[in-house]
């Protein structure tokens, strides 16, 4: 994640940051330092970035789709994973770019999540995992993450809620945070983690420190997160 120096990973501070795009270079760039095959977000996450909080197009009479998983395999071997167990984001196309990066959209879905929904990831040829019954099952969306996609590393990015739950579950084993230089002191503006009701607790999470690099007025931090599951 890049966050300001106040812990926001979006605001007005981003207006002041160092232009530097250090993120993406560790993230993305061939020549950069994690090379994930798999970028997973949450809902809003990517509303606010890339889907813009349009409405898909649902054939509410769209014939029963098949049971279980929907598996298709990326053509770039990089999937943008987005959690959606509502079935709410309206891609328009199964390819993401972002930047340089081009990857192929993959959905994570649960038992509740609607027959026109599916069928409508089917007809972009939009794969799709289910992963629990009413809420997000975390470890088995990871699990076949990697069992059906061949998934060995994914970057959790984001937002805050998405970023805590899977912290506390001890499904991170590793925080790589890029602490851009400048702040706005917002209170209502998203930060690195958030507990909320339901999803995850306010319980304390402590991290071991194993790296700092200096990139101009920004620094690379990587922590070890102390309660990782092997």
């Amino acid at each position: 994640m890049a966050t300001s120096l106040d812990g926001k990973i979006n605001g007005a501070y981003a207006s002041v940051a160092d232009s530097g795009n250090l993120f993406y270079h560790l993230a993305f760039e061939s020549d950069g330092y994690y090379h994930p095959q798999g970028w997973l977000s949450g809902r809003t996450t990517t509303d606010d970035n890339f889907t813009h909080y349009a409405k898909p197009d649902l054939d509410e009479d769209a014939p029963e789709v098949p049971a279980g998983d929907f598996i298709v395999k990326s053509p770039w071997d990089m999937y943008y994973v987005s959690i959606d167990i509502h079935g709410r984001l309206a891609w328009d196309s199964s390819e993401f770019i972002y930047n340089d990066t081009h990857a192929l959209v993959l959905e994570v879905l649960t038992t509740k999540t609607s027959n026109a929904y599916k069928a409508f990831l089917r007809k972009l040829n939009i794969p799709y995992i289910i992963a629990g019954d009413d809420e997000l099952d975390a470890p088995l969306a990871l699990k076949k993450l990697k069992d059906l996609f061949g998934m060995e590393t994914v970057m959790l990015g984001g937002g805050g809620v998405l970023n805590w739950s899977f912290i506390q579950q001890g499904l991170c084993d590793e925080l790589s945070l890029v602490l851009k230089n400048s702040a706005d002191g917002s209170t209502d503006t998203p930060t690195l983690f958030s507990a909320t009701k339901g999803l995850s607790e306010n319980k304390p999470v402590s991290f071991t420190f194993k790296n700092v690099e200096p990139h101009g007025s920004t620094v690379w931090l990587r922590y070890l997160v102390d309660n990782a599951k092997s």
